[in-house]
């Protein structure tokens, strides 16, 4: 990504963020973005575009940030990885899953849509692999999106249970 595409998709991410996806109108938007309107549809032309960019940002930036360099013993790379996704959520996801927020901002969508079901699978898949299941990526998700959807209601405690959960299921499949 060059740079300002990085720039205005950094910009839209942090403002759908903050915002959700229905309230930042267009110059709110240029402006969490710090460029031109011009610019701004230059790069993305429509809404759509922009939130597709925003996506696909916190996309980079979640895998980049939760999935490079887990250990390679399993049981570490689980513990590790609850700990990731917590931390990510205390720091950048407080509200939720923006992936889950723009699919229900618009239900009919099939570009979002189809954005965050790459989002899962590519979390999924890593996931699994890093915590040696590999085969068992469903499982692994759901254990993930119980602590993603768990953590504002029960914070260290959703990361600890996370924890005992894929220990457990690690061990019941060999």
């Amino acid at each position: 990504m060059d740079g300002i595409r990085e720039k205005i998709a950094a910009g839209l991410e942090r403002a759908f963020a903050s915002h959700g996806f229905a309230e930042p109108n267009v110059d709110t938007l240029r402006e969490a973005a710090g460029v031109s309107l011009r610019t701004l549809y230059k790069y993305t032309p429509s809404r759509a575009d922009m939130v597709k960019a925003a996506l696909e940002h916190r996309h980079q930036r979640y895998m980049a940030r939760v999935m490079d360099g887990l250990p390679d013993d399993p049981g570490e790379a689980r513990a590790l990885l609850m700990d990731r996704i917590g931390t990510w959520m205390q720091t950048e996801a407080a509200h939720g899953c923006l992936f889950h927020a723009a699919v229900a901002a618009d239900p009919g969508n099939a570009s979002v849509r189809d954005l965050l079901e790459r989002h899962k699978k590519d979390v999924a898949e890593r996931a699994a692999a890093a915590a040696g299941l590999a085969g068992q990526e469903v499982a692994m998700l759901v254990i993930l999106e119980g602590l993603t959807q768990s953590w504002p209601l029960h914070g260290d405690q959703a990361v600890a249970a996370a924890k005992r959960l894929a220990s457990a299921f690690a061990s019941s499949n060999p």
